[in-house]
């Protein structure tokens, strides 16, 4: 079995670990430590390991993306059209 492990130091930890748990499979377990994000992922090969961590690195690039606006109260899309 291979494993990675992924820490991310974040500004609104619980609400990006919220963002990111509902696409968690069985062999994958996220927590929060202070502010910081955790997932420890697991996989039979290693192909497996670096797809699941691909999905994961946009999973949690978009969510803090999100929380971070959301916290600031600002919004990042600058195609919206406003009358």
């Amino acid at each position: 079995m291979k494993r990675a492990r992924v820490r991310t130091r974040s500004a609104a930890p619980e609400t990006v670990a919220a963002a990111l748990v509902p696409d968690n499979t069985p062999e994958m377990d996220t927590t929060v430590d202070g502010c910081v994000v955790e997932t420890t992922l697991e996989r039979e090969t290693v192909g497996g390991l670096r797809a699941t961590l691909d999905d994961y690195a946009v999973n949690l690039s978009v969510a803090e993306r999100i929380a971070t606006a959301a916290q600031d109260g600002t919004n990042d899309d600058t195609n919206q059209t406003h009358s």
